[in-house]
């Protein structure tokens, strides 16, 4: 093969087999070891490529790879031969403390020196090229955890330390919000990320779903002008351009009601999969945390209070606004709550065994995760002062239920399961299901049905309610809520 042949391979596999590719071909090409090594013997092979070689990747390289190019360095040449017992070491400088070495039997190919030399420069590109590479995707990485980070405290009171967070993103947080969730196929999330901000001229704020692999969560400023040529809103543009994409639509909230705006557009999505053009707004509707504020908020405080002034033995241990949040997430996410939290199913376990003895609640009924999701929405932000200003009597649950106000709220929120649109027994499968703690199976049983035919139930259900009824965030605790309060008031 001449000197010419020799050259052109070298470039072809620097581009398209990147660094490991050209070093394995050299191994193999000259008969022997062949790599790249640092010329500083303190320096982090990590940094580069110092780990990796032609001819038996990830081990260390030969010792007598080392001890030459530490020579090497300490001279200042960019290239050298080292004779050992029966073998040859040849090194060319590339850049940033490394060399390219190889350490071949004696004697070695006559054109080693210069296919070596010829190999340094592409080599020296390439491994610059992949170093680029590396840390773009850090830096990806770590852009995707920070905005998984401002979307996590937005959704639990954290708007001071969310806002100061995004002021090194972009772009801006918006106030008023709409939050839209969008479902797509696994591996099409970027492709509708990049829809959106082109969509919204940049101005979304995007997070892929932390939970759902398919879900996007999208913020985008409330008085946002129509984003595309037809004046369609967000949701009806991503339906046209990605029609596999169903999109569920908040109403315009706070950006301090950020929580509230995601339950909303969750809900809105269970509605959405079922509609033609695959997008749908929040239903109109009256607010629980609006209806009960008042008459709820001493109790909340009171229940929660064990909780907010809690204090962990170690430094280690959760402490009360941690356990908040866990409780909030598993509330909202069940078992999937471990990958919002970032926490092993054990550690979830063992929090919410913690919650439930500082609060004497048993979790596992719905009518104590029903209370306890109500006093967090009536409690947004609460702190360790909570527990000092709860009151010393505060009223039960059942006497906050029997306020007119919520009598109103629970007589709205449950007419449309008795209105012309809800299918036969509506009514009669809900509070069946509730009094099974939401556990289909148990309810199925006591139905009469199959465990499919009363998923079927549900799912036509859900879209009279415009609420999600079998996957988390769902209303259950507002129905069971809703059912308590109307039968307070009978």
């Amino acid at each position: 093969m001449s000197r010419s042949d020799d050259v052109l391979k070298v470039h072809r596999l620097a581009h398209g087999g990147g660094s490991a590719a050209l070093l394995e071909w050299l191994a193999v090409r000259l008969g022997g070891w062949t790599g790249v090594v640092h010329a500083d013997p303190g320096a982090d092979p990590g940094a580069g490529a110092g780990a990796v070689a032609g001819r038996g990747q990830g081990q260390r390289p030969p010792e007598a790879a080392v001890r030459g190019a530490a020579e090497m360095g300490a001279r200042g040449v960019r290239s050298a031969v080292l004779h050992g017992s029966g073998s040859a070491t040849l090194l060319f400088a590339l850049d940033a403390g490394r060399a390219l070495a190889a350490v071949l039997p004696l004697p070695h190919a006559p054109d080693a020196a210069a296919l070596l030399a010829d190999a340094a420069v592409p080599l020296a590109l390439v491994l610059r090229a992949e170093e680029t590479e590396r840390r773009e995707g850090r830096a990806a990485i770590a852009e995707a955890r920070a905005r998984e980070a401002v979307l996590h405290l937005l959704m639990n009171g954290g708007l001071s330390a969310a806002h100061q967070i995004a002021e090194a993103l972009r772009p801006p947080l918006p106030d008023p919000i709409r939050l839209y969730v969008a479902e797509c196929r696994t591996g099409r999330r970027a492709e509708v990320a990049r829809l959106c901000q082109e969509l919204t001229g940049g101005r979304a704020w995007v997070v892929p779903c932390p939970v759902y692999v398919r879900h996007l969560i999208i913020l985008v400023p409330a008085d946002a002008p129509a984003v595309s040529a037809d004046h369609a809103p967000l949701a009806g543009a991503l339906s046209a351009v990605a029609p596999d994409c169903a999109v569920g639509v908040s109403g315009e909230l706070a950006l301090s009601q950020a929580p509230t705006a995601y339950t909303q557009a969750f809900h809105a999505l269970a509605v959405a999969r079922g509609r033609g053009e695959r997008h749908a707004r929040f239903g109109p509707g009256p607010e629980l945390a609006l209806a009960a504020h008042e008459a709820g908020a001493d109790w909340a405080g009171a229940l929660l209070a064990p909780l907010h002034a809690y204090e962990p033995r170690r430094p280690q241990d959760p402490g009360g606004q941690e356990l908040r949040a866990t409780a909030h997430a598993w509330l909202n996410f069940g078992s999937h709550a471990t990958r919002l939290l970032k926490v092993h199913r054990n550690t979830l376990s063992a929090r919410i065994r913690l919650v439930e003895t500082l609060l004497g609640l048993d979790l596992a009924r719905l009518g104590d995760q029903a209370a306890l999701s109500l006093a967090l929405r009536l409690t947004p932000g609460a702190g360790r002062g909570s527990a000092a200003a709860a009151p010393a009597a505060a009223p039960g649950l059942d006497a906050v239920l029997r306020d007119p106000r919520l009598t109103e709220w629970a007589r709205s929120h449950l007419s449309r399961l008795t209105g012309p649109d809800a299918p036969p027994g509506a009514r009669a499968t809900v509070r069946t299901w509730l009094a099974h703690d939401a556990r289909l199976v148990p309810a199925a049983a006591a139905l009469g049905v199959s465990v499919p035919g009363a998923r079927k139930r549900l799912a036509r259900i859900e879209v009279v309610l415009e609420r999600s009824l079998l996957q988390s965030p769902s209303v259950r605790y507002d129905l069971w809520l809703a059912h308590r309060a109307e039968e307070l008031a009978e």
